[in-house]
């Protein structure tokens, strides 16, 4: 469930050096951005998270020199992309849209050679259908062939998918309302599928130490499977969506899901989470901007 307000934009801290930049390799990556520490701070502001705009789903590549996300642009998403090209960040341009329907939440695959997001295209033709599928568009040598393909039967139902992320073996982890109650749509549980013989298998639903009756979304599971982030609309929450964790333990069972705490979660609606690469920053949406942090405190959280 993607919430769109107008908010309010803090004041510009860290401008990104679209010029010359003297810098070694290491400090360009992340847009040359100061590193967050145990305090969550907004992503490149004025460049990224912008005044007026609702920014959601974000993804860097393994080598941080690629930067997708989500924008709402007065209630339609559009998906954006910059990368650094020697020692200079491109200009953010806009890499797929449409005046019809939307697309939202970027996600790169192990390989990276597809770009997987949502959009609520109808299957056929350019018109604008009720629910939202899976869909990926793939890379040709250093460019993107913009031809969507849906993810297929097996990921897509009637109902709607969001927010993908993927497992080091191509596994895709998803949420979905195909079994939510009618007249209750909000009610989305949290699947994995896994990926086999170049094709995804038909998902799973997770246990209930994840899926409640309440709604679970936009996953996040790290490379490894050790632990899953995604977000929840619970009683013991802070605000309209809070992020909850939780971990494998040796036997490979997820432990129950617990609450991330009042340092990420707020009276707002927090979604959209991604750790980076290298397991040095988490990232995700707050309040229609982008957040990072430094990833230890996702270590402080496992008992």
């Amino acid at each position: 469930m993607k919430v769109y307000t107008i908010k309010v934009f803090p004041l510009l801290t860290m401008p990104l050096m679209l010029g010359s930049i003297e810098a070694n390799q290491e400090e360009l990556k992340y847009l040359g951005q100061t590193p967050p520490k145990l305090k969550p701070e907004i992503f490149a502001p004025g460049l990224i998270s912008k005044k007026s705009e609702s920014e959601f789903g974000s993804v860097f590549n393994k080598e941080a020199t690629e930067f997708y996300y989500g924008v709402d642009v007065n209630g339609k998403a559009e998906i954006r992309y910059t990368k650094l090209e020697g020692k200079t960040w491109s200009k953010p341009k806009v890499l797929l849209s449409h005046d019809k329907y939307s697309l939202n939440d970027p996600y790169l695959p192990p390989d990276e050679n597809r770009l997987y997001f949502i959009s609520n295209k109808a299957l056929e033709s350019d018109d604008v259908k009720k629910d939202y599928d899976i869909w990926y568009i793939e890379r040709e040598g250093e460019k993107w062939n913009l031809k969507m393909i849906n993810a297929g039967t097996n990921i897509n139902s009637n109902k709607n998918e969001y927010y993908m992320s993927f497992a080091k073996d191509g596994g895709m982890y998803f949420s979905s309302n195909k079994a939510a109650v009618e007249n209750k749509q909000h009610n989305f549980n949290i699947y994995s599928s896994e990926f086999k013989d170049g094709a995804f298998q038909k998902p799973k639903l997770l246990g209930d130490s994840i899926n409640t009756k309440a709604y679970e979304a936009d996953v996040f599971v790290s490379p490894d499977e050790s632990y899953l982030i995604f977000c929840s609309i619970r009683k013991d929450g802070f605000g309209r969506g809070d992020l909850y964790i939780s971990f494998k333990n040796e036997a490979g069972h997820w432990s129950k899901a617990k609450n991330m705490g009042p340092i990420i979660n707020t009276e707002g609606h927090e979604l959209c989470p991604f750790v980076t690469h290298d397991g040095k920053y988490f990232f995700y949406t707050s309040n229609q901007d982008i957040y990072w942090v430094d990833v230890s405190i996702i270590n402080s959280l496992k008992e």
